[in-house]
């Protein structure tokens, strides 16, 4: 894998392209998005004399000012959102090529940064067959993922997530306690604390996507494989964060309600099934029994951030507010008990 900081400097785009792939050429075709905040842009190149034909690009430039579409941003937001790309350097460097076919990600080819600019050189997963993105999901394709996100939990339970976030997920409260200043509900602010501790000090973590929502997973053409992408917040922690995460995402709140049992359920089946293909099974049941225990509590956390950071988002419903409120009552009558 490339990575000079010097050749950050000193070449364009298309020419460190072409150092990253053996490519005699390489030429842009398209902008596939711009990234949050105004901080860069991801762009596709294709390929001449390259094994593969086409790769991604994640070019990331840090900007003088910067334009949040929610009017979150300020010094301590510009910190965390510098730290999310160089952990997603040191996840592609160091533990992307642990992942299998059933936690599929892209390779990545090259990577440089210099002072105020970064770049990934990533395959291209329209290019492999993932071409498919989706905003809502069927119960089939909800399994898909969370089966993806059981095997990518069990290949890395146990692991200290070295050179990543320590605790991931782009919303954990120590990142985020300007937005719970701002809560009105006091209950949800007196127990985000009790939350969090319950989530950090949990017995069995591993390694979570941290931001596992619907817009960031890629679906083959005939629907029965995908593959993810975007490991900015990739960080130590609960699976629970990235299931209850994932299931506020892609489903209706009558879905959600209807079918999280049946869905959660398939995600510990594959878990199991993952661990037990590597030989990690010894603890299963109390993992279980701790982790579904702390499914819900991973659902008011995120709650209890949605409401500090946007109040009228989508995602909070009948459905998602009772039960953080259920948990919410819980930790008080514990903390007053």
């Amino acid at each position: 894998m490339l990575e000079n900081p010097e050749i950050c400097r000193r070449l364009p785009v298309d020419v460190f392209v072409c150092e990253a792939t053996g490519a005699a050429e390489a030429q842009r075709r398209e902008l596939i998005q711009s990234l949050w905040s105004g901080y860069g842009e991801i762009v596709r190149y294709d390929l001449r004399g390259a094994e593969v034909s086409s790769v991604v690009v994640k070019n990331v430039v840090f900007p003088t000012r910067v334009n949040h579409p929610r009017n979150w941003h300020n010094d301590h937001a510009h910190r965390r959102k510098v730290r999310s790309y160089e952990v997603e350097m040191a996840w592609y460097r160091d533990w992307s090529g642990r992942c299998d076919d059933f936690c599929r990600v892209p390779r990545c080819y090259g990577m440089q940064s210099a002072a105020e600019q970064h770049r990934m050189v990533l395959e291209d997963l329209d290019a492999a067959g993932f071409k498919l993105r989706k905003e809502f999901l069927t119960r089939s394709e909800a399994t898909l993922c969370l089966e993806w996100l059981a095997n990518f939990h069990a290949t890395f339970l146990g692991e200290e997530p070295a050179g990543l976030w320590p605790i991931g997920s782009y919303w954990h409260l120590a990142t985020r306690l300007d937005e719970l200043q701002v809560i009105e509900d006091e209950g949800i602010r007196k127990a985000a604390p009790l939350l969090d501790a319950k989530l950090n000090d949990c017995r069995f973590k591993t390694i979570i996507h941290g931001d596992a929502k619907v817009a960031n997973f890629c679906f083959s053409q005939d629907g029965q494989t995908v593959a993810a992408v975007d490991f900015q917040y990739v960080g130590g922690g609960c699976g629970m964060k990235d299931v209850a995460y994932f299931l506020g995402s892609c489903l209706e709140e009558r879905e959600q309600e209807e079918w999280e049992k049946e869905l959660l359920d398939a995600y510990f089946a594959t878990l199991r099934q993952s661990l037990k293909r590597r030989g990690n099974e010894g603890a299963w049941n109390a993992l279980e029994s701790e982790w579904r225990e702390l499914f819900p509590v991973a659902q008011a956390d995120f709650y209890r951030f949605l409401v500090g950071w946007s109040p009228e988002h989508w995602k909070i419903h009948d459905f998602s507010r009772r039960v953080a409120l259920s948990v919410v009552d819980d930790c008080h009558h514990v903390q007053e008990g």
